[in-house]
C-alpha cells in the first residue's frame, strides 16, 4: 500500500482521533476513502528515547471501536488456537512478523537512525506466536495490504468497520 507523508493537517486529525497529541509519525500508512488517516507509521524510537515497536498504529475511532468489539468476543483466542493447529497459517503469521520488523528497520535506516536494539526481533500484536492485539494486526494489514498478515486480514474481514466506506463523522463511545 502507498504510504504518504503526514501533513500538519494529518497530524492534527490523528491528534483529534486519539484525544492526545500524536507522537513521532513518519507517514500515513492507510487512509479512509475520504482521505483521513486510519493507520499511522511511527518512528521505532520516540523522541523521548522510548523504544516503540508498534510501527503501524490504528488511529481511526470507528475502526478502533470495531476492533475492540472483536477482541471482546474472543476472536484473539480463536485465532491463537488456529496458530497452534494450522502450520501453514502459523508460517504466514511468522512471515508477517518478519515483514513488520523489516519495515521498522527500513524506517530507521531511511531516517538515518540507529537500529533500536532493545526491540530487535520484537514486532507487535503478539507476532509470531501469539495474538495479543488485533488493533496492531489490523493496522499492519491495512498498511501492508491483503495477504501479508493473515490474522489482521481475518480480523478486518470480521470487523463491522470497513476501509471502503467513510465513518469519520460517526461518533463512537
Amino acid at each position: 500500500m502507498p504510504l504518504t507523508p503526514a501533513t500538519p493537517e494529518d497530524i492534527a486529525e490523528v491528534s483529534r482521533q486519539l484525544g492526545r497529541p500524536a507522537r513521532d509519525i513518519v507517514s500515513i500508512a492507510a487512509r479512509c476513502v475520504c482521505g483521513n488517516p486510519v493507520v499511522v507509521q511511527t518512528k521505532p524510537r520516540l523522541a523521548d528515547g522510548t523504544p516503540f515497536p508498534t510501527v503501524y498504529y490504528l488511529t481511526h475511532p470507528a475502526a478502533t471501536a470495531a476492533v475492540s468489539t472483536l477482541e471482546a468476543t474472543g476472536m484473539m483466542r480463536a485465532l491463537e488456537d488456529q496458530l497452534t493447529m494450522d502450520n501453514e497459517f502459523a508460517a504466514q503469521y511468522l512471515n508477517a512478523h518478519q515483514s513488520y520488523i523489516a519495515d521498522r528497520d527500513k524506517i530507521a535506516a531511511d531516517l538515518g537512525l540507529e537500529p533500536v536494539t532493545e526491540i530487535a526481533g520484537i514486532s507487535a500484536g503478539g507476532m509470531p506466536t501469539r495474538v495479543k492485539c488485533l488493533h496492531a494486526l489490523v493496522g499492519h494489514s491495512l498498511a501492508a495490504g491483503p495477504g501479508v498478515n493473515p490474522v489482521g486480514d481475518l480480523a478486518l474481514e470480521a470487523c463491522s468497520w470497513s476501509p471502503s466506506r467513510c465513518a469519520c463523522n460517526i461518533t463512537t463511545v
